[in-house]
């Protein structure tokens, strides 16, 4: 296929560069990054889509995701489909695809889970929304970027997927992390507690596949001190695109908006955002009951 790229940054480069690798013309924009190697670099959002038979975009957020549609929608053939993997509200996802349906075209949003080492690897996970005849245009592209991809549903429904997920991984990281900060207080060493939390029922993903104590379970950032796989500024923003969501559904979710807070705190109040989301628990670790 013919691609266009829009959005190059650690996420985006690697995944424009499986594309181009698997034999796509792939042409790309970013305001500040360079084109990876096999990608063609233009000079604007609407140079990358114009022609292209896909337009992929991987953006910060979901204003910045309606600005590039509104510049591209115009530029893209007919029938072209505009597949978005930002990570942004539903309702931006929403707006996007009927701007993109009023312009002749079609849109999937497809945010993605894997991170950047997934990203390189090709082995994302990508959870979409949109119509069959739009994902099944992009599904070879799923293909060659990741290892799975769901069709969740209609338009936004891949963003609700995403936020979901995330809220549940940013409630259970938590969860982990205090468990882990209370077992210290209580004399119980963390090996134990992970050979027992691990096969019993306790068992999640933090704990398992993404332990956030040093030398404990499966490499994982905890032991690189906590330099980023997922960094806690971007679990903040997923939490808080999880309870702006549970605002407009009217759902109640105290839980996620606990981690909303808590995760706020260590980014914006103790500079935690650089770090992983799991050193939530060295910040536990070092607090009594009273903060």
């Amino acid at each position: 296929m013919k691609i266009g790229f829009i959005g190059l940054g650690n996420m985006g480069a690697p995944m424009a560069a499986n594309l181009a690798a698997a034999g796509h013309e792939v042409t790309g924009f970013d305001l500040a990054a360079p084109c990876p190697d096999g990608v063609s670099p233009v000079e604007s959002a609407m140079e990358a889509a114009r022609g292209a038979d896909v337009v992929v975009t991987m953006l910060p957020n979901g204003e910045i995701l309606r600005a590039v549609a509104a510049e591209i929608h115009g530029a893209m053939a007919p029938g072209a489909v505009h597949l978005d993997c930002s990570t942004v509200d539903v309702d931006s996802a929403r707006a996007v695809a009927d701007a993109a349906e009023a312009a002749g075209l079609s849109a999937v949003d497809a945010p993605v889970s894997g991170g950047v080492g997934g990203a390189s690897a090709g082995t994302l996970t990508f959870m979409a929304g949109g119509s069959d005849a739009a994902f099944a245009t992009v599904a070879p592209l799923f293909e060659v970027m990741g290892q799975k991809a769901v069709h969740c549903g209609a338009a936004g429904a891949g963003q609700a997927a995403k936020i979901c997920n995330n809220m549940i991984l940013g409630i259970t990281m938590i969860g982990t992390c205090e468990a882990f900060a209370l077992a210290d207080k209580l004399g119980l060493d963390r090996q134990k507690m992970f050979d027992v939390v691990s096969t019993s029922s306790g068992y999640s993903w933090s704990m398992n596949a993404y332990c956030p104590a040093p030398g404990v379970g499966p490499t994982s950032p905890a032991d690189n001190d906590y330099q980023p796989g997922f960094a806690a500024a971007l679990m903040l923003k997923d939490l808080r695109l999880s309870q702006q969501a549970a605002e407009a559904a009217d759902a109640d979710t105290p839980l996620g908006a606990a981690a909303m807070a808590l995760y706020a705190q260590f980014v914006e109040a103790e500079e935690g955002g650089g770090k992983d989301f799991s050193a939530m628990l060295p910040r536990l670790a070092a607090r009594g009951r009273a903060g």
